[in-house]
């Protein structure tokens, strides 16, 4: 039997005005300390997007997910986030924030897949039925 992991999760959002705090479910992040990982998956629907909120600009939030993406690699093109240590990076993108691009609660979990969890997790909480 495989051994079960702490991960930690948060779905992120896209909240085209912050003062109606409604939001549509593009992505997830999941941190697996134990076994070193920090991903995220996310799809950007663009037409479900411009329906939700007609004056999103699409192109920039593929930069705001992208940046996500490098500073969640680690990547130099991460900036300084991308370049702290892994848990550094994850308390950073998780962190509570009034932009359009935003995060839920974090939340909790066990694992023996970290990577089949992310999959499970964006498919319930973004995939569309």
């Amino acid at each position: 039997m495989h051994d079960k992991h702490l991960f930690e999760y948060a779905v992120i959002r896209i909240v085209p005005r912050v003062d109606r705090e409604e939001f549509l479910n593009v992505g997830v992040i999941l941190y697996c300390p134990q076994l070193k990982f920090l991903e995220l998956i996310y799809t950007l629907d663009a037409t479900r997007l411009l329906s939700f909120s007609p004056a999103l600009d699409i192109t920039e939030i593929e930069e705001h997910l992208h940046a996500f993406g490098n500073i969640t690699l680690g990547s130099k093109e991460g900036g300084p986030i991308g370049r702290l240590d892994m848990p550094s990076r994850f308390r950073w993108l998780t962190a509570t924030r009034s932009t359009i691009l935003q995060t839920s609660r974090v939340h909790p979990g066990f694992c023996a897949d970290p990577s089949a969890a992310l999959a499970r997790l964006h498919q319930s909480l973004v995939a569309q039925p």
